[in-house]
């Protein structure tokens, strides 16, 4: 029996009225298998006894003690409670607050068990934060010197709602473990528990609400761990060999293979439009490209020769290539998936990319269009903004098959957009965009052969480096493909930290470098003044450091503002602007995060950049530096900084690789919105944390590959 299969309601408990039950539903639990599932989010070592005198050196006391007296003070109903107790070392006083029914359970003469915090307060020991239990009604305190207190142990901490209390739910749980625990069957495999010396799954959850000591907390956390992750794999995995009739890779080697791929050795595996394409490069591509080039020709190639062989009686799953791309800024990503559209169009097909604005989407097509304009290649551009004549041509040569490649936004799967062949779907950006969407432009190419479906080839990239662990857990069910080389000439960006007050010294070498006729950004955390209420100071805005600084500071430069809150028509030409020269010193918020490719840019200034996220910094300064010449980052910090604030902007001093990057800030901050939930849901784990068990995840990935296989 699995948890998940025990369906009697909470309210058949005993002790569990109406307003329990209702406490108990805003806690999300609404059976019994719930309550054993419901796991400790902390334990409290009540194992030995601390008595009241060691208060300044202990954390919480745990004594033995007697009811000396009761007292209240305040004034008519919001009198309070006050019992005074002493144990053998001292005396001290529990403030009851709101709980003057205790003047009942505790009565004047009883021995009581009391664990709490304790400070001295108006000229006495005492404490508001506090349990007691009876021991005795009455009695000698000296007779109970060496007994055992009956709330002594490790005593699970849970997390709690208002109309249950920690007695009521510990209560609740030992009545559904003597019910239920015997017939509650592992969901690992035996050889697996063996294999990694688990616990059985009824021990397990016994010892997790019930330990004995400090070790069973261990040994039933990590089965419990382990087993939440280890199905949470196989389920991946299911989903990977539903969506691609094959199970998925994920390389995190230095290079994307082993091989060390060269021009020479790859020409013979490129198709006619691939080999055009590299033969009109002014540049090689890095042996990760390369790598990653030769992987997807494989994948392409088995989708077509798999739908060729198709038989009436198969049954399989049709392959088809669903990788995730990822490599840092300014790493080729985007001429990676060009080459892939190009096997695609060998093939007869069509392929399409999608992304998340009309700025980056035009920069694709333009970019694209200057590759392919020799190739005998035609690209088309569609974005919401596309005129209604321009647009019913543009179908109609698209649904025809007259269009090789199509980019675009949204609109690229908008219900009138229909392909002859769609059978690669480039998505960029991908953290941008929803399950729902992502699946959308998949329909668009869907097709039937032999009553089996074959959906298109699918690329999602993203610029933002993904730490291993979180790479596991959101593209569990996806092969993932990293490129670490950068192309030859780059050179890493040198990032200054500055102290808010001495910004002079960031302007004057931005100033430099204006002079030398190269370009700039300043990156503001707002559009417009505004007041941090957390911290009572003013967030800086991009309007008013325009104002300011383009009139007193940069007069002699030409600069521009640019942000969400301007027309995006507007914003591609002010962009297209600083593109060819006209601006040499933009303004701006995080607009100019992705998808803004100047080389003549070599110098950012990002102000309170403690404000940002790091994996969001690192994006940003991937904008200059992206020519032959040297870049420059100023990322300047507020006076009130954290040390943990510190530590974080030291990290883009230190490296320009925004793998440790990545692999820092979940460390610092934990995962929050490097996956974000737009991309993947959100993920609801009951005991398992990504990022904090790492270890145990790469072992449950590896058997759930095994136990999958077989």
């Amino acid at each position: 029996m699995k948890i998940a299969d025990i369906k009697n309601p909470v309210s058949t408990l005993s002790g569990a009225g109406p307003a329990t039950v209702k406490a108990l539903s805003n806690l999300n639990i609404f059976t019994i298998g719930d309550l054993l599932s419901f796991y400790p989010r902390d334990y409290e070592d009540r194992s030995h006894r601390v008595s009241l005198n060691q208060f300044e050196l202990s954390k919480k006391i745990h004594t033995a003690a007697k009811v000396i007296s009761h007292e209240y003070f305040g004034y008519g109903k919001m009198k309070t409670l006050k019992i005074i107790i002493r144990d053998e070392t001292g005396s001290a006083s529990l403030i009851a607050f709101n709980r003057s029914f205790l003047e009942k359970s505790l009565p004047v003469g009883s021995i009581i068990s009391v664990t709490g915090t304790f400070a001295v307060k108006y000229n006495e020991l005492q404490s508001s934060s506090f349990e007691a239990v009876m021991i005795s009604p009455d009695g000698n305190l000296e007779d109970y010197k060496n007994t055992i207190l009956p709330d002594s142990g490790i005593i699970p901490v849970y997390h709690l709602t208002a109309g249950i209390t920690r007695k009521i739910l510990t209560k609740l749980i030992s009545s559904a473990l003597k019910q239920y625990v015997i017939g509650i069957d592992s969901e690992v495999p035996e050889d697996i528990i063996k294999k990694r010396a688990l616990l059985s799954k009824k021990d397990a959850i016994k010892k997790i609400h019930q330990p004995e000591n400090l070790q069973d907390v261990t040994e039933a956390r990590k089965t419990l761990i382990y087993e939440e992750l280890y199905l949470f794999e196989k389920t991946m995995l299911k989903r990977a060999y539903t969506h691609k009739g094959a199970l998925p890779g994920i390389d995190f080697k230095e290079d994307a293979k082993d091989e060390r791929y060269e021009i020479s050795d790859t020409q013979n595996d490129f198709s006619p439009k691939q080999a055009a394409l590299l033969e009109t490069l002014p540049f090689s591509l890095t042996k990760d490209q390369l790598a990653v080039i030769c992987k997807m020709n494989e994948e392409i190639d088995r989708g077509y020769k798999e739908r060729a062989s198709l038989t009436q009686e198969s049954t399989a799953p049709l392959f088809t290539m669903q990788r995730l791309l990822q490599g840092d800024v300014g790493s080729g990503k985007t001429l990676v998936a060009l080459f892939a559209s190009l096997r695609v169009i060998d093939w007869g097909g069509q392929a399409v990319f999608m992304a998340p604005t009309e700025i980056l989407a035009r920069q694709h097509a333009e970019n694209i269009a200057q590759y392919t304009e020799k190739l005998g290649i035609r690209v088309a551009f569609l974005t919401g903004n596309v005129k209604a004549a321009g647009r019913k041509t543009l179908l109609k040569a698209l649904k025809e098959g007259e269009i090789n490649i199509l980019i675009g936004t949204h609109a690229v799967f908008s219900r009138d957009v229909v392909y002859k062949d769609l059978q690669l779907a480039v998505i960029d950006e991908q953290h941008r965009f929803g399950v729902l969407q992502r699946q959308a432009i998949i329909e668009k190419g869907k097709q039937l052969f032999n009553n089996t479906y074959a959906c298109p080839h699918l690329l999602m990239m993203s610029a933002t480096p993904i730490p291993q662990t979180l790479a596991l857990t959101v593209f569990g069910d996806l092969d993932i493909s990293t490129i670490k080389t950068m192309p030859k000439g780059r050179k890493p960006v040198i990032t200054y930290l500055v102290s808010e007050g001495h910004e002079q010294n960031a302007y004057n070498a931005v100033r430099q470098e204006l002079d030398k006729g190269h370009q700039a950004y300043f990156v503001y955390p707002a559009i417009e003044e505004s007041e941090d209420d957390s911290e009572n100071e003013s967030i800086k805005s991009a309007e008013r450091a325009f104002t300011e600084l383009s009139k007193n500071y940069f007069s002699n430069y030409k600069c521009a503002l640019i942000h969400s809150k301007i027309e995006e028509e507007q914003q591609s030409r002010i962009l297209d602007d600083f593109r060819y020269g006209k601006i040499q010193l933009l303004f701006a918020t995080t607009v100019v995060e992705v998808g803004v490719d100047v080389p003549n840019a070599t110098c950012m200034v990002i102000e309170q950049a403690d404000r940002f996220g790091l994996s969001q910094l690192h994006q940003l300064r991937g904008r200059v530096g992206r020519g032959s010449s040297q870049g420059y980052c100023f990322l300047i910090y507020r006076k009130n900084i954290t040390e943990n604030g510190i530590e974080r902007i030291k990290v883009l001093k230190e490296t320009t690789d925004g793998f440790v990057i990545a692999e820092k800030d979940l460390k610092l901050r934990g995962p929050g919105e490097i996956t974000g939930t737009i991309q993947s849901g959100d993920l609801q784990l009951e005991i398992a944390d990504f990022s904090r068990d790492h270890e145990i995840l790469l072992l449950a990935r590896e058997d759930a590959l095994k136990s999958f296989s077989n």
